[in-house]
This record gives structure tokens, C-alpha cells and sequence, in this order.
């Protein structure tokens, strides 16, 4: 939970990089938080369009802007520019190319994007 916390601390900060574990552990408060979202939406009856209600979409838009950065901060890690993203425009073959590059370790040392993150924890 702290790691998705902290996600949200940097809502808008697109430099920088973010490590796997950060990016996947906010993603999967963000999936779960999203479920919910959806379940209080049907036990509400506040669906608006077929299974999405008010709560539902509500989330997906607070959570556009710190979605974006930690997926920015995580290509930053490998060494990718954060514009890469657009290639999840490609179907099928973008989204596995990012799925990639998110499961794959990060550039040891520091890159052109920052420090290492797994080297500045006390």
C-alpha cells in the first residue's frame, strides 16, 4: 500500500525513474481499487454505461495523471523515453513490447533519466 501511496505523492512527476516494484504494486492496488469501484457501483446502482458507474469512472480520471507517471518513470529505468508509451497504439505487439519493458530489470547505475532507485533505500 505504501508504494501505491507514493505514486500518488508524485501525481504529476514524470522524471525521474520508478522501480518494478513500484510499478507493479501500484498497479495492482490500481486493478483492485478499480474492482471495487465497479462492485460499489453495481450495489449502488449507479451504473451510467453497461457495468461502468459515476464511482468507477470517477477513479479512472483521478488516476490518469499518476498512471501515466509511474509508467513514464518506469521506462525511464530501462533507459526508454517516456514517449515510448505511444507504442501501446500498436495493437497486440505494443502492449506486449511495454509489458517487457515494465518486467525487465532496470539500468544498474544511473542513466541520462536519474539515479537508480534500488540504490538510493536506506
Amino acid at each position: 500500500m505504501n508504494w501505491y501511496l507514493s505514486v500518488l505523492k508524485k501525481y504529476a512527476v514524470f522524471k525521474g525513474r520508478a522501480r518494478r516494484k513500484e510499478y507493479w504494486m501500484f498497479t495492482l492496488f490500481n486493478a483492485i481499487f478499480a474492482i471495487v469501484a465497479a462492485f460499489l457501483d453495481n450495489i449502488f446502482g449507479t451504473n451510467i454505461i453497461d457495468d461502468y458507474g459515476v464511482i468507477y469512472l470517477l477513479y479512472c480520471l483521478a488516476i490518469v495523471l499518476p498512471s501515466l507517471g509511474v509508467s513514464v518513470r518506469r521506462l525511464h529505468d530501462v533507459g526508454k523515453s517516456g514517449w515510448l508509451l505511444f507504442i501501446s497504439l500498436i495493437p497486440i505487439i505494443g502492449v506486449i513490447w511495454l509489458l517487457v519493458l515494465a518486467c525487465i530489470d532496470g539500468n544498474p547505475g544511473d542513466n541520462k533519466y536519474g539515479a537508480n532507485p534500488k540504490e538510493n533505500i536506506c
